[in-house]
């Protein structure tokens, strides 16, 4: 079984926040709030981990995973962005969104899209998440909490503790977010695409 936290989502004890880090740091899999449902997590890299998620999800090679990022600066370590993707990031950062970017070398090659070479991006809105961030100092490897069959993502951590909890290393319950996941624009076109519809607002990328 998981272990399980507690963690006040808008002022987050940095006890806590630090053993959830070491979990991360030790390949575990989270369970973790964002400013869009739930999502499962791990460090970048660790192979195990990924393949544990991959797993979890049902999920084959061609999914775009996410690297989620503490801001903008984190953000192009690992995704090639010109100016004009550059502006649209800065106006919808933090938020509920997921970006496809093509990706730099910086990127492990098990996180990317066979053919596409691409990675899903994206800067949380959500005090929890961004104080695991800073004290991992590194983006989180993330994949939206929607179970096989479900039809929208988790966002009860006690549910998941009572489904999925003997399959992960740690469930953080920062209380109940939206059930909505995050709305996914490709930027790698000359123009903006919308991949999915979620809880961001598609007309801030003018489509």
């Amino acid at each position: 079984m998981s272990q399980y936290f507690e963690i006040h989502p808008q002022n987050p004890q940095k006890r806590l926040i630090l053993q959830a880090v070491d979990v991360l740091r030790a390949g575990g899999v989270i369970a973790y709030p964002t400013d869009s449902a739930y999502a499962l997590g791990c460090c970048l890299g660790e192979k195990k981990a990924v393949e544990r998620i991959k797993r979890l999800r049902e999920l084959d090679d061609k999914h775009n995973f996410t690297l989620v990022c503490a801001d903008l600066s984190a953000l192009s370590v690992y995704a090639k962005v010109d100016n004009r993707e550059f502006r649209m990031l800065k106006n919808t950062t933090p938020g509920p969104y997921t970006y496809i970017l093509n990706a730099t070398s910086e990127v492990p090659r098990l996180l990317l899209h066979p053919k596409r070479r691409s990675i899903g991006l994206r800067v949380p809105d959500h005090v929890l998440t961004h104080a695991l961030l800073a004290e991992l100092g590194a983006p989180i490897m993330s994949v939206t909490l929607q179970l096989p069959g479900d039809a929208l993502p988790m966002n009860d951590p006690e549910l998941i503790r009572d489904r999925i909890g003997k399959q992960l290393d740690l469930i953080i319950d920062g209380g109940a977010c939206p059930m909505d996941p995050t709305t996914v624009v490709d930027l790698r076109g000359e123009v903006p695409e919308i991949l999915r519809e979620g809880r961001g607002d598609p007309s801030a990328f003018g489509v």
